[in-house]
């Protein structure tokens, strides 16, 4: 089942982007008579899937709580080109002026849901699960990670506290893989320990070191299906590295864990929506 809990950052967020768009006041919106009531459409210009409706909604209330806004569809569902996808209806300076930030909040978590999809869409029928990385937006971490969880998709570690990956340059401050792997163990025994290897040999070292996951960061498919072979089982294995939806579906059939893959958050294309008053 789909994790659809929500950030707890979410209000956070909305406010700075608010604050970044509006400062001390929108002056365009002193054109339009302050009593001026309307009616809006939000349209999807594009195939997409949908992901940000929470965003939108906290937008509107920071600026004007009267508003109401009626949604056709719900985050992870598919849209067509051109779909209605929501109706506000209020003040119209109130309107225009949360729509910017509204429309970036949901251009940008639906791009990151629809290419998720594309993902998961290949990986059906295989028992591989797909992460995605750190590699975000700077302050939509849990933005995004939350629309890979509404297409279909699994987060890795959140930052750099709540789960240890021991990468190349931890090993070499450390001398060696089993050094980083006991070091962790004994600072902090119950966080899940993974470990990023860079080829067979280091493979080796980190299965003896027993970790609970060993990342094999841009092996070749012939390597990778040796390392399914040569692991005992002990570690659950995770593919890293120049992931592509044309590899991602080879690469799941070697019977590796996990894949992760970068590109859902680093990636994305902004999906086009627009608002328009009607």
């Amino acid at each position: 089942m789909t994790d659809s809990s929500l950030p707890t950052d979410l209000a956070l967020i909305v406010n700075l982007a608010l604050q970044e768009d509006i400062g001390d006041g929108d002056i365009t919106s002193l054109l339009i008579a302050d009593n001026l009531q309307a009616k809006a459409h939000i349209l999807c210009r594009e195939e997409a899937i949908l992901c940000g409706i929470a965003w939108v909604e906290e937008t509107y209330r920071n600026i004007d709580s009267r508003l109401q806004i009626q949604w056709n569809f719900k985050d992870g569902d598919s849209l067509k080109k051109d779909a209605q996808v929501a109706e506000i209806v209020g003040n119209a300076r109130a309107i225009l002026s949360g729509e910017r930030t509204a429309l970036n909040f949901l251009q940008t978590l639906s791009g990151t849901a629809t290419i998720t999809k594309q993902y998961t869409e290949r990986l059906k029928g295989t028992s591989v699960i797909l992460l995605d990385t750190r590699k975000t937006l700077p302050g939509m971490r849990n933005a995004q990670k939350y629309a890979v969880r509404v297409a279909g998709g699994s987060n890795h570690r959140k930052g750099l506290y709540d789960a240890y990956l021991v990468k190349e340059n931890h090993i070499q401050s450390c001398g060696n893989i089993s050094n980083a792997i006991s070091t962790a163990r004994k600072i902090n025994p119950n966080k899940v320990l993974e470990v990023e290897v860079q080829n067979l040999e280091q493979l080796s070292e980190a299965i003896s070191a027993k970790p609970d996951i060993i990342m094999l960061d841009n092996f070749k498919l012939q390597d990778i299906r040796k390392a399914v072979t040569i692991n005992p089982g002990n570690a659950k294995l995770e593919v890293s590295g120049n992931i592509n939806q044309e590899s991602l579906v080879n690469v799941a059939k070697t019977g590796v864990d996990y894949i992760s893959v970068g590109a859902l958050t680093k990636h994305c294309r902004a999906i086009d929506f627009s608002l328009l008053l009607v």
